[in-house]
């Protein structure tokens, strides 16, 4: 595959995430690498939500390996990380639910076992600035990918490329909070899943980023509406509850503010 068109790069800004839980269960969930200029250069990071990272007992990130500088299809490479939750630098407000860890260090764990990475990472100047969620419609085509259910096409080694809409306007804060709702088939897996309106032409124009898959809408026996974080475990549906296609989306703002943290922190 020739990656050429912006929407085949959908394919590879994600990274899938592998754990095993406290109680030893199997989980997973997605991840995806992002790109941010700052005063000596550009870095680049893996993101998820912090749900994902708290609390297991090990985990994993699996990339696909290159090839002259093409992905290597369905030739993937995974990176145990010892101390899973430690390695992760989580968002400094415990209420917004992301966490990131640099990429360099993973690409140098590979390349001392002779693997080259192949990433395509999003560019933090495709995030709308606030003027220009001014221009969005109250409805908008949403794009999303990731491993819903930890489903992926395990042959090719590629996420899955899902699509819905806006349920709030994503110009707004939802609740006072940097989030927006979107109506898409969110699952267990979908957690990290990076979240893109389309703008032009996808196989010229790369979308907007504009957010994170964070939590999904239950109704519980009482009929009462509940957002949850969307569950590693792949058992890991909430009983007695049911989920109704409405996903909670933090804002890609929120997103940009912990990677100005981190550097913050380390850069200073």
């Amino acid at each position: 595959m020739q990656v050429d068109t912006a929407a085949k790069r959908l394919l590879f800004h994600t990274v899938r995430v592998d754990t095993v839980l406290a109680d030893g269960s199997l989980g997973s969930g997605t991840a995806f690498v992002i790109e941010h200029p700052h005063p000596k250069g550009r870095a680049r990071f893996v993101v998820t939500n912090r749900h994902l990272v708290e609390g297991v007992q090990r985990g994993a990130l699996v990339f696909t390996l290159a090839q002259d500088g093409q992905p290597a299809i369905g030739q993937r490479f995974q990176i145990d990380i010892e101390q899973f939750p430690q390695a992760w630098f989580l968002h400094p407000d415990e209420s917004v639910d992301l966490a990131l860890v640099p990429l360099r260090p993973l690409l140098e764990a590979a390349e001392a076992r002779g693997a080259q990475l192949y990433v395509q990472a999003i560019d933090t100047r495709h995030i709308p600035s606030a003027a220009e969620c001014t221009a969005f419609d109250a409805l908008e085509e949403v794009l999303f990918v990731g491993y819903p259910s930890g489903v992926w096409d395990q042959f090719n080694a590629l996420p899955i490329l899902r699509r819905g809409s806006t349920a709030t306007a994503a110009e707004l804060d939802f609740e006072g909070r940097p989030e927006f709702l979107i109506d898409a088939a969110v699952y267990p897996g979908s957690s990290g899943s990076p979240v893109f309106v389309r703008r032009g032409n996808l196989s010229q124009e790369a979308p907007w980023f504009v957010g994170v898959v964070a939590a999904v809408f239950f109704r519980e026996e009482a009929s009462r509406l509940v957002p949850l974080p969307v569950p590693a475990s792949q058992g890991g549906t909430v009983l007695g509850s049911e989920m109704i296609d409405l996903g909670l989306v933090i804002k890609a703002s929120a997103v940009r503010a912990l990677i100005d943290a981190y550097l913050r922190r380390w850069l200073d």
